[in-house]
């Protein structure tokens, strides 16, 4: 274990989010605010941290595979516990372990929230407060590599922060590809900001709406999310971008290369348009008698349907109000999640699809002892490791899980509330459903029940294992 060099990245990450913790400090400035200095005084601590640890680097630089994951797992507590000083220390949110919540919370893309009144809070916090999501979209790690170096050991850490089962390569350097990556994640957040303020947004909700909408991850300056707004174009514009950024982003490499028929065959895209279409669907049939206009409640469906999928969060209508089939169809929509390699949250439907296949292939196997029956996808084969991988993956999610929902389970909130509130922020969704649907808040849960939910939303957002290993005994002896 190279404790040397997981000590030299994690300050030299420390000292990234100093400089980032100026952005919400020059906004309180813009806006007149005193609540600046709060930015600023954990600001002073982390450089601190960062010229002390952070720049000679050590004679010893490689990493291995345990250390990359025991990083990325690190630098995501360390970033989320300096993120929520702002918080406690102006008193916006006084209880640090409910600052914590709300910051995991923002730097997962999960959209969970401990604010009752989340308006209240000072323009400088709420820019803070979303701006975690669009730093988050991509991975912390990810964006300290585009802003910095780390070498060879990129593709470690890469390996160990992008969410899928397999990674895709866009380019020979890891470095080049996380630029390439942040490249286009740049460019379709400015054609969103821009298209917001054609539809009467200001620049601060434009921004603000953009990063969670970026990140997949929902936090918006108002109570009621977008539906604040009440704008047809907006909630077009949001749901557009939102299901953009659940798509697999090295499919817009391919775009960028005119490579077109590759990206209108790729089985897990199609998949995915395919259930956010079908569920829209399904769901406008059965809310139509609320709304009383198939057009308004298509609108409204497949805005809370991409929304969910992209474990985005965001709410145009109180969907706990919706019959239960639409309801029971976004809890599944909970745990499908997004694309892999996108900055969508849940089990990824590549993984979805290789789980189903891998079940065919078991049941035809039964049927055909002798015959040899190979899971393709996208026309490519699956090895016999991935599969494995993918089943060990959605049997870990499984037990964290049912473990959270039963220590959750001791707060005493009904089964939906309890259920949902494990579901959505271990598939960093957001909003759940009951006491804390789109309208509701996690505020009233133990400090326990906070907690567990935080460790979720890690698990959630690096895939469990690099989350767990952190955990472990074992990989403070042999490289691997």
């Amino acid at each position: 274990m190279n404790t040397k060099m997981i000590r030299y990245i994690l300050a030299k990450m420390l000292g990234v989010e100093a400089l980032l913790l100026l952005l919400p400090a020059f906004v309180s400035l813009l806006y007149r605010e005193t609540e600046g200095i709060y930015f600023l005084i954990p600001a002073a601590v982390l450089t601190v941290i960062y010229l002390l640890a952070g720049r000679k680097k050590p004679k010893q630089a490689e990493i291995y595979g345990k250390e990359g994951m025991v990083v990325v797992a690190s630098a995501w507590i360390l970033w989320s516990m300096f993120g929520a000083l702002p918080f406690t220390l102006s008193g916006c949110i006084p209880n640090y372990i409910d600052a914590l919540f709300e910051t995991v919370s923002g730097f997962t893309t999960t959209g969970s929230t401990i604010l009752t009144d989340v308006e209240a809070l000072p323009q400088g916090m709420l820019f803070w407060r979303s701006f975690t999501h669009w730093v988050g979209g991509m991975g912390v790690l990810v964006f300290v590599m585009v802003l910095t170096s780390f070498d060879k050991n990129s593709m470690v850490l890469m390996r160990a922060e992008v969410p899928g089962p397999e990674k895709d390569k866009l380019a020979p350097k890891m470095m080049t590809n996380a630029r390439i990556l942040y490249g286009m994640y740049l460019g379709l957040s400015i054609i969103q900001v821009v298209l917001l303020l054609f539809g009467g947004m200001n620049l601060f909700d434009s921004l603000i709406h953009t990063f969670g909408t970026a990140g997949t991850g929902g936090f918006s300056n108002y109570a009621v999310s977008v539906a604040y707004f009440d704008s047809a174009y907006i909630d077009g514009v949001i749901t557009v971008f939102m299901i953009l950024f659940g798509i697999n982003f090295s499919l817009y490499y391919l775009l960028l290369l005119r490579e077109f028929k590759p990206v209108w065959k790729n089985e897990e895209l199609r998949t995915y348009l395919g259930i956010i279409l079908a569920s829209a669907l399904i769901i406008t049939v059965n809310i139509n008698y609320i709304y009383g206009n198939p057009v308004t409640s298509f609108r409204y469906a497949i805005f809370q349907v991409a929304s969910i999928i992209t474990t985005t969060g965001f709410a145009t209508a109180n969907y706990v109000e919706w019959p239960w089939l639409s309801q029971t169809i976004l809890m599944f929509l909970m745990v499908v999640g997004a694309c892999a390699s996108s900055t969508g949250g849940g089990i990824k439907v590549s993984r979805l699809i290789m789980a189903v296949k891998g079940i065919k292939r078991e049941v035809m196997q039964l049927l055909h002892p002798k015959s040899v029956n190979i899971i393709r996808v996208n026309g490519k084969k699956v090895s016999g490791d991935v599969v494995r991988v993918v089943f060990v993956f959605l049997a870990a999610y499984a037990l964290i899980f049912m473990l959270s929902v039963i220590v959750v389970s001791a707060d005493n909130f009904d089964f939906t509330t309890t259920f949902s509130a494990v579901l959505t922020t271990i598939g960093n969704v957001g909003p759940g459903m009951e006491l804390v649907g789109p309208l509701g808040s996690f505020a009233e849960f133990s400090p326990l029940s906070k907690l567990v939910f935080c460790f979720d939303m890690l698990a959630g957002r690096l895939e469990i294992f690099p989350f767990l290993l952190l955990f472990t005994v074992p990989f403070r002896r042999n490289k691997f």
